[in-house]
């Protein structure tokens, strides 16, 4: 049988590794706005890559788009066997309204917890009480008509299908890009040593990886105050980032830690995620991940399949997924964190069996091709429901 006809629509930014993995179970058509295309760096990406899809340009900002959007979806909803929409909210709408119209399957794709993310906005002081309560109103009547006209809504990680399953009638669990354990695999001392040198990061530092956007959601201020905090202590350690905003990651670092920050701060734009981020994680002594609310976490992930310990606040998709295999801390409270710092430095055997042992969690619970075969069943499944659904009501002549 053909593989499924599906259209992509992104609103926004997308990952390249679930880009390339839906090319591969898929005849795969992406529409995604142009700027968001050419900023991100997935343009140049995968005109690299040996990826098989095409890619629809649309031209215009937010509200441009929305509109170009749905006449594109209009116009194109019928040539595929199902629509796939990036979250659940205004991006979605257009393609669970075309899905109805046009009677073409659409799955939404949960990420982020809209609402818990979008809280983090005015609890960091960045929006009025008024935009506050008129924004989750929005958010939860997007979610809720999106959860009643689409066809499924797949949400990744066991935090996320909780909430996907108040709005959408039928949610299942989904894994995004997962997590490749033959590229995120254990190195030996030499391997990091060597490493280290190849990255040009500090032979005989405690380094502590903090591979994360900063963003609303994310809670970088407590990393930062964490490791000054172990540092007073006697840890050698430095803090590196590697994100799309370094540089506010850097002017932050200064804010919280003085001129100071400038000795134990390094920060530098994101690595290849299909070619160079893995080496950092097996270059670092542990992951920090600090968040004001999570839908899953994936990098404490891709640290633990690398056999590198993450330490993480407990909160949304991180306690639910990492207990037991990371470091969890209480949300923004960086002594606790500082004191797991110390704790890793200090039982490195300890920490690193622990994270050796997530490894075969990561493996039998969050690989690649895991992620990929479930997805492609699902597209399987709604394709044959629909063809099945369009023999009954166009049955042959006797």
């Amino acid at each position: 049988m053909n593989p499924p006809k599906v259209l992509f629509l992104v609103e926004g930014f997308t990952d390249i590794r679930f880009v390339t993995g839906l090319s591969q179970i898929s005849s795969l058509t992406m529409a995604i706005p142009a700027v968001a295309y050419a900023e991100s760096g997935l343009k140049e990406r995968l005109q690299a890559s040996n990826a098989s899809l095409r890619v629809e340009e649309i031209p215009g900002g937010r509200l441009a788009f929305q509109l170009a959007s749905l006449l594109h979806l209009l116009k194109h909803a019928r040539e595929f066997d199902v629509v796939l929409c990036q979250e659940v909210l205004r991006g979605a709408l257009n393609g669970t309204l075309v899905g109805k119209v046009t009677n073409t399957p659409v799955i939404t794709y949960m990420n982020v917890a809209p609402v818990e993310y979008f809280r983090c906005r005015y609890e960091r002081r960045q929006c009025s009480w008024l935009t506050a309560v008129v924004g989750e109103a929005v958010i939860r009547t997007l979610m809720i008509i999106n959860g009643k006209l689409g066809t499924c809504c797949v949400a990744l990680g066991p935090y996320l299908m909780k909430i996907a399953s108040n709005y959408s009638a039928r949610t299942v669990m989904g894994l995004y890009y997962g997590v490749d354990p033959t590229y995120y695999r254990p190195v030996n001392e030499r391997e990091k040593f060597e490493l280290r040198t190849k990255l040009r990061l500090p032979p005989d530092r405690f380094i502590i990886f903090l591979s994360s956007r900063i963003s609303h959601e994310k809670d970088p201020e407590t990393v930062l105050h964490s490791v000054a905090l172990a540092r007073a202590r006697g840890l050698n350690a430095v803090l590196l980032n590697l994100s799309g905003g370094y540089q506010d990651f850097l002017h932050l670092a200064k804010t919280v830690a003085g001129d100071q920050a400038q000795e134990w701060v390094l920060a530098r734009p994101p690595a290849d995620p299909t070619t160079e981020l893995a080496a950092y994680y097996q270059a670092a002594d542990c992951l920090a991940q600090a968040s004001l609310a999570e839908g899953l976490g994936l990098s404490p992930l891709e640290a633990i399949a690398c056999g590198t310990p993450a330490v993480c606040t407990a909160v949304g998709g991180l306690s639910a997924n990492l207990n037991g295999h990371a470091r969890l801390t209480p949300r923004r409270d960086p002594e606790a964190m500082a004191r797991e710092f110390l704790w890793i430095s200090e039982n490195r055997q300890a920490a690193r069996a622990q994270a050796v042992a997530g490894r075969e969690f990561v493996i039998r619970e969050w690989s690649r091709e895991k992620a990929f075969r479930e997805l492609a069943d699902l597209f399987e499944t709604v394709r044959d429901v629909r063809t099945t659904q369009s023999a009954s009501s166009h049955p042959a002549s006797a």
